[in-house]
C-alpha cells in the first residue's frame, strides 16, 4: 500500500509538528490513495485550532473558521486545513448546533460519515484506522461510523453519499448501514435541492448510475426527489417496440450511454412524456402519441425544480424532442437534416444521435433504425465538415444588398426575405449566390 504525500501537504504537516502540533492527510484523499486513485483535492486535519494555522502560514483564507477550517494557500494552490472537532446536536439533519475542538484525532474520525473515510495519515504516525476502514476497502464495502441511523440523522446528504460511492467505487453498502437509509429516507426533504442535485449527477456520471437508480427506487428517495421517474416504475403498457415497464426501459437505455451529463440526463427524461400521451389500439398494444414533445416540456419544470443552469435546462430538453427515430423506410433530405441541427443545435446534435442509438439499441429490432442514425450521423458531419450554409449569416447576401439592389425600404420585410433564402439554401445549397438569391428574392417579392 502506497500513500504518497504531495509535496504542499508534506509541507503544512511538518510545520505543524516543528511546532508541536499534529496534523494529518485525512478521508477521501487517503482512501483514493489506498485504492490507487489520484484523488481531486487534499484535506488535513491537525490539533492547532485555527488561529494558529493562520500564524503559522504566510497566507491564509478563513473559509470556514467557525466550523475549524482555514484555507493555506501555498504556490497558489489552496488545500483545507480543519481542526480536531466533535459536533453538537444536529437539528435539522444537515448541520451540527455547535462545533467543538478538540486534541485527540479519534475524536475527529469518531464524527465521520463512512469507516472508508475515516482514515488519517501522515508519513510519521503511518495509517490511523481506528474503525477497520482499511478492511472495509480491501472487501469493498460501504459501512457507516457507529451507529447508522445517528450517522444519517446528522446530515441526511450522507444517505444519498452512500449510493454514488456505490456506484463510483463499486462498492457494496453494509446491511445494517442500507437498513438505517432506509429507515431514514424520508430526512432527504430536508437537505438542500442543490446538494441533492450534485449527489444525482455524480450518481449518473459513475459507471454504475443503474444501480444507484435502482437504489434510490428500493429506498424511496426517488418518489421525492424524482417523482415523474418513479411513477414510470411497473409502467408497462404492451407496445411494439418492447415490453418491459418504462423505468426499467429507461435504465436500459442509461446503460447504453457513455458518462455524459446531458447524454444521462436526456436518457434519464427521455420518455417522461409517455405518462401523459398513452392511448390503446384495439389489439391491445399501445403507442405514445406526441411523447416526445410532451418529454421535452415536462422535462423542463422539473429540471428547474433541481436548480439546473438554463444552458442544460435546454439542451436536454432540445435532445428529448427530437429523440424518436421513426420511418426508417424513409432517409430525410439535407435539408431537413440541416433543420434537425438547428433546431438541437450544433453542439447537441452529436448528443442526440447518442441517446437515438442508445434508445434503439434497447428495442427487438434496432438494426434498420441505427442505419436511418448513422445516415443522418454521416450527412451532418459531411455538412460541417464542408461549412454549407445553415444561418442567415452564411448567405452570400445581406440585407444591404437586397435594399440596394431591389429598391426596398428597410423593415419587416427585409427579414422574411432572408429567412426564405435560408429556407431555400437549407433545401439547396449550391443556390447561395448573389446572383440566384437576388432572383429567389425577386419572385417572393
Amino acid at each position: 500500500m502506497l500513500i504518497n504525500t504531495p509535496k504542499n501537504v508534506k509541507f503544512i504537516i511538518d510545520t505543524f509538528y516543528k511546532n508541536n502540533y499534529e496534523a494529518f492527510m485525512v478521508g477521501g484523499c487517503v482512501r483514493d490513495c489506498i485504492l490507487g486513485k489520484e484523488p481531486k483535492d487534499y484535506d488535513v486535519t491537525t490539533s492547532a485550532t485555527p488561529n494558529i494555522t493562520e500564524n503559522l502560514f504566510n497566507k491564509t483564507i478563513p473559509t470556514g473558521i467557525q466550523h475549524g477550517t482555514v484555507t493555506v494557500v501555498i504556490d497558489n494552490e489552496n488545500l483545507e486545513v480543519t481542526t480536531y472537532r466533535t459536533e453538537g446536536q444536529y437539528l435539522d439533519n444537515r448541520r451540527p448546533e455547535s462545533v467543538n475542538f478538540v486534541s485527540d484525532i479519534k475524536e475527529d474520525l469518531s464524527r465521520r460519515d463512512f469507516t472508508m473515510n475515516a482514515l488519517a495519515f501522515n508519513d510519521r504516525e503511518g495509517l490511523i484506522d481506528y474503525f477497520n476502514g482499511l478492511d472495509d476497502i480491501k472487501n469493498k464495502i460501504i459501512r457507516a461510523v457507529g451507529e447508522p441511523s445517528k450517522r444519517f440523522q446528522e446530515d441526511a446528504l450522507r444517505m444519498l453519499r452512500a449510493i454514488r460511492f456505490s456506484c463510483q467505487l463499486g462498492f457494496e453498502i453494509e446491511e445494517s448501514t442500507y437498513i438505517a437509509i432506509k429507515d431514514n429516507y424520508k430526512l432527504i426533504k430536508n437537505i438542500s435541492i442543490e446538494r441533492v442535485r450534485d449527489e444525482l449527477c455524480k450518481i449518473l456520471m459513475s459507471d454504475s448510475p443503474c444501480s444507484g437508480l435502482n437504489m434510490l427506487k428500493d429506498i424511496g428517495i426517488l418518489e421525492i426527489i424524482l417523482p415523474e421517474i418513479n411513477a414510470l416504475v411497473n409502467y408497462t403498457p404492451r407496445c411494439n417496440n418492447h415490453n418491459r415497464d418504462v423505468f426499467n426501459h429507461t435504465l436500459n437505455v442509461i446503460s447504453n450511454t457513455h458518462n455524459d451529463l446531458i447524454l444521462r440526463l436526456s436518457a434519464l427524461f427521455h420518455d417522461v412524456g409517455k405518462l401523459n400521451t398513452l392511448k390503446e389500439l384495439p389489439n391491445g398494444h399501445c403507442y405514445f402519441p406526441g411523447h416526445a414533445k410532451e418529454g421535452a416540456i415536462i422535462s423542463k419544470p422539473i429540471l428547474a425544480r433541481l436548480k439546473f443552469d438554463n444552458n442544460t435546462i435546454n439542451k436536454v430538453s432540445a435532445i428529448i424532442y427530437d429523440h424518436l427515430v421513426l420511418n426508417v423506410d424513409y432517409m430525410p433530405t439535407d435539408g431537413e437534416i440541416k433543420r434537425l441541427l438547428l433546431r438541437v443545435g450544433v453542439d447537441n446534435i452529436f448528443t442526440l444521435f447518442d441517446l437515438q442509438r442508445a434508445d434503439i439499441n434497447s428495442l427487438w429490432d434496432p438494426v434498420p433504425f441505427l442505419k436511418k442514425v448513422d445516415y443522418m450521423n454521416a450527412r451532418v458531419k459531411s455538412i460541417l465538415e464542408n461549412n454549407e450554409p445553415l444561418f442567415i449569416k452564411d448567405l452570400n447576401i445581406t440585407g444591404a444588398d437586397l435594399i440596394k439592389e431591389l429598391n426596398l425600404k428597410p423593415g419587416k420585410i427585409i427579414g422574411e426575405i432572408l429567412t426564405f433564402l435560408l429556407n431555400s439554401v437549407l433545401d439547396n445549397s449550391s443556390l447561395n449566390t448573389k446572383e440566384q438569391l437576388l432572383e429567389i428574392a425577386k419572385n417572393f417579392i
